[in-house]
């Protein structure tokens, strides 16, 4: 009786905050009108009592006006900034650079909340062997630990980087030294580095579009012209990029699984795109965010692997294949690179964890890791193939997602004319994380949803899918109006 007494007060606070959160995010768009409190209590699966709480403390601090008679709306003054929590002015002050940070948050927010479905980017971490990792730190030595204490080597520890150099050879067939290698925290990290010691003010660079806002908010906060290219059924566009934009210094690409729209860039574009880094002496940076996720017989090399990619900076994370909560990525530079790279990381946040750099070179070298891939990537299919037959009974066999052999999340196309906005903002309602294509597009008119499945049980992926049975109807219609096909 204690422990539901002591749950009760947090489940009230998780509603509130997914509900202020999808508010201040633009989910649920300023005026809009918010469901009767029993259907929305229904649809969170919550109880009605839980829900007037949440609502009644969000119009005590002015994110809801309720209207006697007409029920509870959003209110209409409510700050947002196209689709990411809103600023209503910069603050004052800053240098110019620093008005470009403070800038990004227009560009980019990242989220703060747990996962839950279909939030895309979200690796399974239920099956993560803790047991095993828990066990590797216990058996580092008294020395090992004294040494993990100290200020360290701001590339990384030589063991890690040896375990990476040796596992990108065995994985993805890229050959490198681990004097190349350098370990940072995650990749948004490595994108900050490349940013600030590839570019300076007014560079063009070349970047996806649509494509991850995350990197243009780091390149654009670094004073660079962030120029979006388009895609085609091929990857990037490279022929309109180059008539467009003939002095770019810089392209970054996902040429494995492109995020968000999981087209694989073909062989000849690759090439292309290699061709142009060397006669324009540009670099190009491989994104290569979940490349480790691919489940047909045959596997796409990285674009790194390719003869004459010298040019290309290689950029992994540790967050897809094991946790995002571990913080470790790594860049592959050239040698001579390494020292500025690992000088510019110690300026800001010296080097990475000790502990965690031993223990995760021994998870590598001992086989855990290449372990716990073989059983995403026969996890993640089938967990695919649950969110598609899913889907496809609450709308009725309307909405048929295409399977694919890459991956963490499946992007359903819809014409451009289409609001992909409007579902996103019912299913906020519901407690349900359904973007929209065209958050991640900055000239292009695409328009789509995207659907994450590979860190959510299959009773998840069925509950998220019938909360939003009662708007697909409506929401497919409307997109066959706009002309989708048949």
């Amino acid at each position: 009786m204690g422990s539901k007494g002591q749950r009760a007060p947090l489940r009230r606070q998780q509603v509130y905050e997914q509900l202020r959160h999808a508010m201040e995010s633009g989910h649920l768009a300023p005026g809009s009108r918010l469901p009767a409190t029993r259907e929305h209590a229904r649809t969170l699966g919550v109880s009605r009592n839980t829900l007037l709480w949440a609502m009644a403390r969000l119009q005590a601090e002015g994110y809801v006006q309720a209207r006697v008679g007409d029920g509870s709306y959003v209110s209409p003054g409510l700050a947002v900034a196209s689709g990411t929590v809103g600023l209503s002015a910069l603050p004052t002050g800053l240098s110019r650079r620093g008005q470009l940070m403070a800038e990004t948050v227009r560009q980019w927010n990242p989220p703060r909340q747990a996962a839950s479905a279909f939030r895309i980017g979200a690796p399974e971490v239920t099956s993560f062997p803790f047991a095993t990792w828990d066990r590797l730190g216990r058996q580092l030595s008294a020395a090992e630990r004294r040494a993990s204490a100290q200020y360290l080597d701001p590339a990384g520890e030589p063991a890690l980087r040896e375990a990476i150099a040796q596992w990108l050879w065995a994985s993805r067939g890229i050959r490198c030294e681990a004097g190349r290698v350098l370990v940072c925290s995650g990749s948004q990290q490595a994108i900050d580095l490349i940013g600030r010691l590839l570019l300076d003010v007014g560079d063009e660079v070349w970047v996806e579009d649509p494509g991850y806002p995350g990197l243009r908010a780091s390149l654009l906060g670094h004073g660079a012209q962030v120029r979006p290219v388009p895609l085609d059924d091929e990857g990037l566009c490279l022929a309109e990029a180059e008539a467009r934009w003939p002095q770019a210094r810089l392209a970054v690409v996902t040429p494995t699984h492109q995020f968000p729209t999981g087209v694989a860039m073909s062989l000849a574009r690759r090439q292309a795109l290699l061709d142009w880094a060397r006669r324009q002496q540009a670099w190009v940076v491989e994104d290569d965010y979940d490349g480790e996720f691919q489940y047909g017989p045959h596997r796409l090399p990285a674009l790194c692997s390719l003869p004459q990619a010298d040019r290309v900076l290689y950029v992994g994370t540790f967050s897809k294949t094991l946790h995002p909560g571990l913080r470790l990525g790594f860049v592959v530079l050239p040698a001579a690179w390494v020292p500025a790279f690992a000088m510019a990381r110690a300026l800001s946040d010296r080097h990475p964890p000790g502990d965690s750099q031993r223990v995760l070179a021994r998870f590598i070298a001992d086989g855990h890791l290449l372990r716990h891939l073989r059983r995403m990537r026969d996890l993640y299919p089938e967990r695919q193939r649950q969110l598609i037959q899913a889907l496809a009974e609450v709308s009725d066999g309307a909405l048929c997602l295409t399977p694919s052999e890459r991956g963490m999340h499946l992007c359903c196309p819809l014409p451009d004319a289409v609001d992909d906005q409007w579902l996103s903002h019912q299913a906020a309602a519901r407690g349900v994380v359904l973007m929209p294509l065209s958050r991640y597009t900055v000239a292009a008119p695409r328009r789509g949803w995207l659907f994450g499945y590979a860190g959510f049980e299959p009773a998840e992926l069925q509950a998220a899918a019938q909360r939003l049975g009662p708007v697909w109807r409506h929401a497919w219609a409307a997109a066959r109006r706009a002309g989708a096909p048949a």
